[in-house]
């Protein structure tokens, strides 16, 4: 039997190891169980089913040819709001849900804003969260803004599946290229186009030659690129797709190293080609011979939620109160979060299982308190998990003869060596099984079920105040309803009182919520003393009380007031472990509330390697900005880590302000399972709702050049970058899930961690010195502090890259590095170049910590030793000698003007100055 579970958590492993949200899998070159979910928001129209068939079968053509006769799409479905009218057609999902989605056709960010876009905040290579685009833009209303559907989904699948990123930045729409001219940021330099500032007003066009910047020496913001509408260019996919003759993503031959594009400075200047090339999609095929067949799409429609509790009450459940805390959560569950409409039901197992309750649907609160009265009063006997599944499939056949897409919660705490035997039934069944793990020992097959079903798998410790089992019943909303309607979790928080018996603090409740607003508070030994303030200062009414359960709670009817809720809690034994839950659903339909999501970037991991943090905080789709985010990860022995997340594009953080807070986490304590709990606050004044451009979207067209004449787009709708809303205070605490770590020694831990990379670095010019900025790394990734720095200089980008240690060094004597995440800085002259005809001198970092681990080279700064010529106006001959003002001679450089521009930032600026390279 050990070497049966040894097996199944070798498994695990490697089945966690691999899993995503979404559903996707490569089969014979065609991606299947390819998923594009309509949001419950958009109204039903029949049309948008047939332009999403369209635009998928034409981008598995145009995605074939792309790939060189490799991958094309082979099934796909679309799942179709509860909402919309059931059709004969339209069939039931299994595991599909609106989470799983790879592409989500939902409203704008804001109105007006139809660019298609990926959620994207992880590395190079590695995949993206999902695709947004609006029922306008697949309607085709935006097609002439963003080109062709069917090319720009394969645009948008490159960033999805290959994690590749755009071959221009908004940005840095124009740099300093080696030619001494003024380029457009483009892949390949071979597009074609003029860069003028074209405007429209009242139905009359007025075109005029871009003007230079005095002080960054390129073009003014108002200049845009405009490509030549006749190309003869095959690339680049990643650069703009709706180029009518362009069908390739550039490759190692015609790349442009030297633009600042977002690929670029993610990549380490590889081209897409190269990192698509590396995936794991590619080295598992060859190219075929024959084209393929067109894709075949589902319709699968939503339906009423289906969902059995099956729960624990082996003779194990009986130590730790577990039973009860079990019966706390699950009464919250019951009373609060599953949502009307749902059929739930109820089993309860030990060495065999009994059904507690057939389905009922919950309408009001009398299928709610029918439900309560069926929960396990006595723990005792063996764990026979299989009889519990067994038990809730005939709970749902009941109902309904297909169990497809019905759910399973199932809380155990303990081993079981037969639940290999009900693997294969459960993977049949097509539901959805969701483990709650109480304690350190649930068992590993269950992992397996969850994870093979695209079920939640949560870890909830012995620890009570660490609230861990009611957090995984208010992770358990339903994964199809709409945003407006789930239930989000403002408040968790225990506490041990031993001599002190107060627990004090408040509760915010903020403008986007306050309809269903619930308090629950739960004791262990005795019922507290409970007040609660509005934010009136006006006591509220008493709480109910379940003495039995040990808990109570109180709904606000209506919507709850908007402000600080003050609670006091008074401990009536001692010790005593008291702890408060608040919840909410959003007061407006019509307003999405603030949300938070959290996830680790893997599900299963090895030591040494790292592991990221993420938390997501957005309204709607747009993001929250200058939040206070904090991270509490808890191993199965119940020891808690903290960490502060950061949105500041540095250490783990791939893009600064984009509502995506992220860390390392490598505080590794023990083997086996850790969860991850995520809190958000926003004080006053310091939360912010960004409505600048998502990253990573579909380029906008401004339009074509036709014979030498632009012919323009409407322009699109503008926020400025720094448009940003400040927001009320605001507080969310969301579950992360469960994860796996193996290998950690049980000997202390040795410094096996380097810094992380910089990937901010930045540059300035004083006088006759450049000054560098960066976010400071830590000794171990993004925590304490590195011992020293490595600046080097050199003529060649590539050089640099590739061979780091052979170039120039920076005297660095003086640089004391600061606390990770500090701002740095650091000034110093320019050293001499080696190389003949040198253009620019680029600049990286490396750190090093005190055990001498070095980190990864950072982003490279460039500086330009020429004033870029700017396009010669419409009547203007060229310059045929561009930048010859200031000539690079291989005995030395007289500059007068250095142009500094910095691939991975927006800094831009010249200096005069005098010296000699030699």
């Amino acid at each position: 039997m050990g070497l049966f579970r040894g097996l199944v958590f070798l498994l695990v492993l490697f089945l966690i190891q691999r899993s995503n949200s979404s559903l996707v899998k490569l089969n014979d070159n065609g991606y299947e169980d390819l998923l594009i979910a309509i949001d419950p928001g958009v109204p039903e129209d029949g049309r948008l089913i047939e332009q999403i068939q369209d635009m998928v079968t034409t981008a598995s053509t145009y995605l074939f040819e792309a790939t060189k006769k490799r991958f094309f799409f082979k099934n796909v479905s679309i799942l179709i709001p509860e909402n919309w009218e059931r059709r004969p057609e339209y069939m039931g999902p299994k595991h599909e849900s609106y989470n799983h989605a790879d592409v989500r056709i939902a409203a704008p960010a804001l109105p007006g804003r139809d660019e298609p876009y990926t959620r994207q905040f992880t590395d190079c290579g590695e995949k993206a969260e999902y695709i947004h685009l609006t029922p306008d833009y697949v309607l085709g209303k935006k097609q002439n803004e963003y080109g062709p559907s069917g090319k720009l989904f394969v645009h948008e699948w490159a960033h999805l599946r290959w994690g590749v990123f755009d071959e221009y930045n908004e940005d840095q729409p124009f740099y300093s290229a080696t030619s001494k001219k003024i380029e457009a940021t483009r892949c390949s330099i071979g597009i074609s186009g003029i860069n003028r500032v074209h405007k429209c007003q009242a139905g009359s066009c007025a075109t005029k030659p871009c003007r230079t910047n005095s002080t960054t020496k390129l073009y003014e913001k108002d200049c845009q690129f405009f490509p030549d509408k006749v190309q003869t260019e095959k690339a680049s996919i990643m650069f703009m797709q709706s180029i009518d003759s362009v069908f390739e993503f550039c490759n190692a031959e015609n790349h442009n190293q030297e633009a600042p594009s977002l690929q670029n400075i993610k990549c380490n200047y590889r081209s897409t080609w190269e990192v698509i090339s590396s995936s794991e999609d590619f080295e598992n095929t060859t190219p075929m011979e024959a084209p393929p067949p067109p894709p075949v799409f589902s319709l699968l429609r939503i339906s009423e939620r289906i969902l059995c509790l099956v729960l624990d009450k082996s003779g194990s459940m009986s130590s730790f109160n577990r039973l009860n805390r079990m019966n706390q959560a699950a009464q919250y569950f019951l009373l609060q979060t599953v949502e009307n409409g749902s059929w739930v039901g109820m089993v309860h197992f030990d060495s065999v299982a009994t059904i507690k309750s057939e389905l009922i649907q919950i309408k009001s609160d009398s299928e709610r308190n029918k439900l309560l009265e069926s929960l396990p009063t006595q723990a005792y006997g063996g764990t026979s998990i299989c009889s519990g599944i067994e038990a809730a499939f005939q709970v749902i056949e009941k109902l309904n003869s297909q169990i497809d897409g019905s759910e399973i919660v199932l809380l155990t705490d303990g081993e079981d060596g037969t639940t290999g035997r009900c693997i294969d039934a459960v993977k049949q069944s097509g539901a959805i099984i969701h483990l709650i793990a109480l304690g350190p020992s649930a068992d590993e097959a269950v992992i397996e079920m969850s994870n093979i079903t695209g079920g939640k798998h949560i870890l909830a410790s012995d620890i009570a105040e660490n609230n861990g089992l009611i957090d995984a019943f208010a992770s358990l909303t339903s994964e199809n309803a709409d945003t407006t309607q789930k239930l989000l979790q403002l408040e968790s928080k225990g506490l041990t009182l031993n001599n002190d018996p107060w627990m004090n603090d408040t509760v915010i409740i903020d403008s986007t919520v306050g309809k269903d607003t619930f308090f629950l508070v739960t004791w262990e030994k005795q019922p507290p003393s409970i007040s609660l303030w509005n934010p009136n200062g006006t006591l509220t009414e008493a709480f109910t009380q379940d003495t039995l359960s040990k808990m109570a709670y109180l709904s606000i009817p209506g919507t709850a007031q908007v402000g600080t809720w003050t609670y006091s809690l008074q401990a009536n034994a001692n010790p005593e472990i008291l702890t408060m839950t608040v919840t909410s659903r959003a007061a407006n339909s019509s307003v999405p509330p603030i949300t938070v999501n959290a996830k680790m970037n893997k599900d299963t991991n090895s030591f040494p390697s790292p592991m990221i943090v993420y938390a997501q905080v957005l309204q709607g789709y747009l993001p929250i900005i200058g939040a206070n985010v904090t991270a509490f990860i808890e191993s199965k022995s119940g020891k808690m880590e903290v960490l502060e997340l950061l949105d500041n594009g540095a250490g783990a953080d791939s893009f600064k302000d984009d509502g995506v807070y992220s860390r390392y986490f490598t505080s590794y304590s023990e083997n086996g399972r850790y969860n991850l709990k995520v809190r958000a606050h926003g004080g006053t004044n310091s939360a912010r709702r960004s409505s600048r451009h998502p990253l990573n979207r579909a380029a906008y067209i401004p339009g074509w050049v036709v014979d030498g004449v632009i012919e323009g787009n409407l322009s699109r709708p503008e926020n400025d970058e720094d448009t940003q809303t400040i927001l009320e205070n605001f507080s969310r605490t969301a579950s992360g899930g469960a994860f796996v770590v193996s290998q950690v020694p049980n000997t202390p831990l040795l410094d096996v961690f380097p810094p992380s990379q910089i990937t901010d670095l930045d540059a300035t010019f004083e006088g006759d010195q450049i000054k560098l900025t960066w976010t400071a790394p830590g000794d171990d990734f993004d925590v304490g502090k590195v011992q020293q720095y490595i600046i080097r200089t050199s003529g060649s980008l590539i050089d640099l890259r590739d061979n780091f240690d052979d170039a120039l060094q920076v005297n660095t004597t003086d640089l004391l590095p600061k606390e990770a995440n500090s701002k740095e800085t650091f000034v110093f002259k320019p050293g001499n170049v080696s190389e003949e005809n040198v253009t620019h001198i680029y600049i990286a970092i490396q750190s090093v910590d005190k055990s001498n681990l070095t980190s990864k080279a950072s982003n490279i700064a460039q500086v330009a030793l020429f004033i870029p010529q700017a396009d010669p106006g419409p009547d203007k001959p060229p310059n045929p000698n561009p930048g010859e003002s200031h000539p690079n001679q291989n005995s030395g450089i007289n500059i007068s003007t250095i142009v500094l521009s910095v691939v991975g930032s927006v800094a831009v600026v010249s200096i005069i100055l005098s010296t000699t390279i030699c």
